[in-house]
């Protein structure tokens, strides 16, 4: 572990997760956001013979650990929806015939010919399936390609399932095991307490002011998550202008630009981080002090996860929600935007095809570049609504829908060495650059590689566009394929395209997904409106964990903290209080003078106005106190 990794102590439950692994057992392992999961599946598979395929829904996240892998001196490599069938194919022979340790794949790959065949033939010593959840129809981002995960055990039997995830509710947990056929129910979890971590709601009409203030009175590092992209500008400019160093970060940006904004704060270059949820996936900054929800989230898995984000160095930290009866409109406005018409839903359908130029009864598993904002400008479509569409027809198996692939440029040499030698020999004009690609890269002739057309023009003492040229023209001779970077989502038909009149969406599956999205969205207003329950309790028992505590320093704690009584006097008083409203109704003296676990009355009183104060005990016209459920 020292070798590869750099420390010599496991991370609470990483060690229990990977010696159960290693004793062959299908495993679900839930750890929160920031607890080394990648380690649980990477060191079982480095300590066998063979490699491990890695299922995940990211491919971002694939690219950034096959290069960290790479890094570590580790072989590794992917295959995903936007490769070229030539680089898939040279991909899993290199699986089968080289000494490749991982396999990162996206689930769509799996249900594919090629994949099933060559996967027959590879040595495997593990499935490792990232975010787990996605399986099932009761998590927060159900996605049926995730189903096809159960034939890789049709055609591996024997090798075992780890499943990782670090957000489900118990239903989700049995789901999972269940969807992933394991052969014994094995859950191996690390508490989704954060001790170091204070969770906080702050109710407030002028949501810049409290911003400002939080961000004031908490040092060092911070996000700021925001749902739409222009109040990422407009509330880092409010920032910088109050002297708080910021900046803003969306999808909608170049790749460029996000990565060179990413890399300042990470350099603690600038101090605050204004983005949408495109920012933080993959993200190791330790000193993160806050993270602040400007706007209510979608569900408590993805506060808890983005919240999750602060603190990992285990020093103190900041997780805020900034509130107000607003969210509650944007939250029904958001129901109406995920769920449109079913009529919609087709309509968009065939607008796609028509945008993409794809015949009826063609296009399966073609992926096809796709710009979400150009296609809803050409339509006059809200944007949300056509992705809430688009994932809509995701869940139904119609098509797929990719996050932006970040992909380099790659080479691959299509001729060998004696070929090419003939080459430059009959070609001379070629052999400086040819000779420049051989000494700046490894493993042209077995693979596709990546390259960076600005370090070869710096190396060549050229210009940019002279590589390009160079690169194109040997590409055209056959002696290379190269593929240009490329920095776009994709589009994937899973079916031929149908006629709209042919698409077919069970109103029941659709109903059930709005009835879940609305649970879960009651579940993240309740925790935003509580006003006499802990913070993190809220959050723990949602997540099905029992044995939990206060955690003595959010702020409904800090709250009752002032009444200056222990949590176990306050719990014993409260255990009285309620014994004796549940069966009848009395007036303040009787109610105090009735209670037998406090000989102070004034202990009694402060809890018991705490308890009217807050709601829990109501008065009624009689002035008889009753217990209020």
């Amino acid at each position: 572990m020292m070798k590869y990794w750099g420390y010599s102590q496991f991370r609470p439950m990483q060690e229990e997760i990977i010696l159960s692994v290693l004793e062959k057992r299908d495993t679900l392992a839930l750890l929160p956001t920031g607890g080394g999961k990648s380690l649980t599946y990477q060191l079982p598979a480095l300590a066998n013979e063979g490699l491990c395929i890695v299922v995940s829904p990211l491919i971002a996240l694939m690219i950034d650990q096959i290069e960290n892998l790479k890094k570590k001196g580790i072989k590794a490599l992917a295959v995903y929806s936007g490769m070229t069938r030539e680089e898939i194919d040279i991909a899993l022979d290199n699986c089968i015939y080289g000494d490749f340790k991982f396999l990162y794949c996206s689930p769509e790959r799996i249900g594919t010919e090629i994949f099933r065949s060559r996967v027959e033939k590879m040595k495997v010593n593990l499935i490792a399936v990232d975010e787990a959840h996605c399986i099932s129809q009761w998590g927060y981002d159900f996605r049926p390609s995730y189903l096809k995960i159960v034939e890789l055990r049709e055609i591996l039997p024997v090798t075992p399932v780890l499943a990782l995830t670090a957000t489900a509710t118990p239903d989700v947990i049995d789901d999972i095991m269940e969807q992933l056929k394991f052969k014994e129910k094995n859950v191996l979890r690390k508490s989704f307490e954060r001790k170091n971590l204070v969770y906080v709601v702050r109710q407030d009409d002028n949501k810049p002011e409290q911003l400002l203030n939080i961000l004031k009175s908490v040092k060092g590092s911070g996000i700021v998550y925001v749902r739409q992209r222009n109040k990422t500008k407009e509330i880092s400019d409010f920032l910088n202008k109050n002297n708080i160093k910021s900046d803003f970060y969306h999808a909608g940006l170049t790749t460029e630009i996000r990565n060179m904004k990413q890399d300042a704060w990470m350099r603690d270059k600038i101090r605050i981080m204004v983005c949408t949820n495109a920012f933080g996936m993959g993200i190791d900054k330790p000193d993160v002090r806050t993270v602040i929800h400007y706007d209510i989230p979608d569900s408590p898995e993805a506060y808890f996860q983005e919240a999750g984000r602060a603190g990992r160095d285990e020093k103190k930290s900041y997780a805020v929600l900034i509130y107000n009866e607003n969210d509650k409109i944007s939250i029904n406005k958001r129901i109406e935007l995920n769920f449109p018409d079913i009529q919609i839903i087709k309509q968009v359908y065939n607008a796609l095809g028509n945008y993409l130029q794809v015949p009826y009864g063609a296009g399966k598993n073609i992926a096809f570049d796709f710009n979400i904002y150009s296609f809803a400008s050409a339509y006059k479509l809200n944007v949300q609504i056509v992705y809430s569409s688009l994932k809509i027809l995701e869940q139904e198996g119609y098509i797929e829908l990719s996050d932006e692939i970040n992909n380099p440029a790659k080479i691959h040499f299509l001729v060998n060495r004696d070929d090419l030698y003939r080459f430059q020999v009959a070609n001379t004009t070629f052999d400086a650059f040819i000779k420049l690609l051989l000494r700046s890269y490894e493993g042209l002739f077995t693979n596709y590689v990546n390259i960076d057309e600005s370090l070869l023009a710096k190396r060549a003492g050229t210009t940019i566009d002279n590589v390009y040229k160079y690169l194109n023209k040997l590409s055209s001779a056959k002696i290379i394929h190269y593929i240009p970077r490329k920095n776009t989502p994709v589009i994937v038909y899973l079916e031929e395209r149908l006629d709209d009149r042919a698409v077919h969406i069970p109103f029941s599956h659709y109903q059930q997904r709005k009835e879940t999205y609305v649970k879960k969205s009651e579940a993240m207003l309740e925790y935003a409106t509580a006003q006499n329950k802990c913070r993190q309790q809220i959050l723990l028992h949602y997540f099905g964990e029992k044995d939990y505590f206060r955690c003595g320093q959010c702020d409904i704690c800090l709250k009752r903290n002032e009444l200056e009584l222990s949590q176990y006097e306050f719990d014993l008083i409260v255990k009285d209080i309620k014994n004796i409203l549940h069966s009848s109704t009395v007036n303040f003296d009787t109610l105090i003078n009735n209670c037998k676990n406090s000989t102070s009355h004034e202990k009694i009183i402060k809890v018991v106005r705490w308890l009217l104060d807050n709601g829990k005990i109501i008065e009624d016209e009689g002035k008889l106190l009753k217990w209020h459920n």
